[in-house]
């Protein structure tokens, strides 16, 4: 099953993703910001991300960018609040394949994992 890294500074957050995931048989890595996000990347190479945008030291879109940069085919699914959705088209824009708004049904986020993974 694929490998997929959660990347929230919500603890809470990458818990309940990662354990939704982990119960559908997924492979689950977790990082509490970009900077993490990053360097997770290139160590473990999972097949697709979820990211936050709002996250301290390094955003999600400066996080998106370096992966990309790092892997220009990575796949990346951004996490926002309502009231980030300009973030959000930006995120597509730079390379994200779609972004979800939080907080996401469970059954919305797997579909956009699925999807996101072809």
């Amino acid at each position: 099953m694929a490998k997929i890294m959660i990347v929230d500074d919500s603890l809470f957050m990458r818990n309940r993703i990662a354990n939704l995931l982990a119960k559908q048989g997924y492979e689950t890595i977790v990082a509490e910001d970009g900077v993490a996000a990053v360097d997770a990347y290139r160590r473990d190479r999972p097949d697709a991300v979820l990211m936050d945008i709002t996250m301290p030291q390094k955003d999600g879109l400066s996080a998106l960018t370096e992966i990309r940069q790092f892997d220009p085919h990575a796949i990346v699914v951004i996490l926002t609040a309502l009231n980030q959705k300009l973030a959000a088209a930006r995120a597509i824009h730079l390379g994200a394949k779609d972004f979800l708004v939080k907080p996401t049904p469970p059954s919305q986020l797997l579909t956009a994992v699925q999807k996101a993974l072809g």
